[in-house]
């Protein structure tokens, strides 16, 4: 069924149901005036000591900024709300159906250990409807954790080298399962952390999931729908990707080059949206490649030419070799993200700044937003506020979970910055 006849099918059911899969929300028109590719939202809160708070705070931010919303989606992600399997994979499921929820369970304990299994708590509320089914797990690789562990207490494999596989292993299930599953999708699989979205305004997809009863250190939340599909619980933002989050307000014009890059190395793009493919573009490059996130903006937001031909020698062969390397990983178009992971928060306009970004600080806590009346709804006074530059990043980190740099990475960086601060424009500040 093309869109035209999607729309017309829903406006002429006497009924009001829909023939659709139950993420489609059966009670909206999906007609064009909804469609605002400036309108979206998008607030974020990181304390960076990892004392936890509640979701009253993000709800109330991303409220003050209704009018930017349009009701066809709204969602949140939070870093630190389950302690208790804080070193555990914890999966957020949608379910059209309780076959699709049987099958997929038959399927998850295939591959996993699944330690605790419930239905996500939530309200019922007027404004929210025809709902999925949403469930929670918290779980283990079960074969490659059992092949790993005779490896523990030897030198063959650290810490890092089982925590390694075990995300490839998630990622690579997470990727398939929701390519070639029926009726049932994994929003979010990171560890300590969830994202909770559907169908509505944020602060009603707020009440829903009763956020204010969650406690966490960073929480990001957004409101509208996906870009360039309808609204439906699947395609709501934050997208998630292991313990990757991202919120986006705009459009990416490259959307088409940078799927086919991800595509290459194995991604699959199955939400219809731009967003989803930015989440996995920090997935490759930070997780996979291990790229600084230092350097992410100047291949996601690269400088341009004619800025990079200013630059010293050394600097300007740098950045060379970033745009051509990750040409088809430049991020074109109108855009401002918010990028949530375990240990840190990241903001990012395109280079050009054709979206809003607002950043504050108060304390130990860093509020980034779309407009600043959001901030200050929620912090009367802080004590910075400023309007990050086109393709300036905005990177808070929690205390002690910093990269570390030896003397000569600090000596190169400290070299990197006092060359880069010859730009001509926004990128001059790009990596303080």
């Amino acid at each position: 069924m093309n869109y035209k006849e999607y729309i017309e099918n829903i406006n002429n059911k006497p009924d009001g149901k829909s023939i659709e899969p139950v993420f489609k929300n059966p009670q909206e028109k999906y007609i064009s005036d909804y469609r605002v590719p400036s309108g979206c939202a998008v607030f974020g809160i990181i304390d960076e000591t990892g004392r936890l708070f509640d979701g009253r705070m993000v709800i109330e931010g991303i409220a003050m900024m209704h009018d930017r919303s349009n009701g066809l989606g709204g969602g949140f992600a939070a870093y630190g709300i389950y302690p208790e399997y804080k070193d555990d994979y914890a999966f957020h499921i949608f379910y059209n159906d309780s076959f699709a929820r049987k099958d997929s369970e038959n399927f998850l304990q295939k591959a996993f250990k699944i330690l605790y299994m419930d239905e996500i708590p939530t309200q019922k509320l007027r404004s929210i409807s025809n709902p999925p089914i949403i469930a929670r797990y918290f779980i283990r690789p079960k074969n490659i954790f059992q092949d790993l562990e005779k490896f523990k207490n030897t030198d063959a494999l650290n810490g890092d080298s089982i925590s390694n596989a075990e995300d490839e292993f998630v990622a690579n299930f997470v990727s398939n399962f929701n390519a070639d599953s029926k009726g049932a999708y994994i929003i979010s699989s990171g560890k300590n952390m969830g994202i909770f979205k559907g169908v509505g305004y944020p602060e009603d997809i707020g009440e829903f999931y009763k956020l204010d009863t969650y406690k966490a250190y960073i929480w990001t939340s957004h409101g509208r729908f996906p870009t360039n599909s309808t609204g439906w619980w699947g395609g709501a933002h934050p997208f998630g990707f292991l313990n990757w989050s991202v919120v986006h307000n705009g459009e990416i014009s490259s959307y088409g080059t940078n799927k086919r890059f991800v595509s290459g190395f194995g991604y699959k793009c199955t939400f219809s949206t731009d967003t989803e493919v930015l989440t996995y573009l920090f997935d490759l490059l930070v997780r996979r490649q291990g790229i600084s996130i230092y350097i992410i903006n100047y291949i996601l937001a690269a400088p341009l030419w004619d800025d990079i031909e200013t630059l010293p020698e050394n600097i300007k062969e740098f950045l060379k070799a970033i745009r051509i390397v990750y040409a088809k990983a430049l991020v074109n178009g109108p855009f401002s993200i918010i990028v949530g992971s375990n240990n840190f928060m990241y903001a990012l306009n395109d280079r050009i700044k054709l979206r809003p970004l607002v950043a504050a600080r108060k304390g130990s806590l860093t509020f980034i937003s779309s407009e600043e009346s959001a901030i200050r709804k929620v912090c009367k006074n802080p004590e910075d506020i400023w309007n990050p530059k086109g393709g300036e990043p905005v990177i808070v980190f929690l205390k002690g979970k910093e990269p570390l740099l030896n003397t000569d990475a600090e000596l190169e960086q400290k070299n990197f910055l006092e060359s880069i601060n010859c730009l001509p424009d926004s990128f001059a500040q790009a990596i303080k």
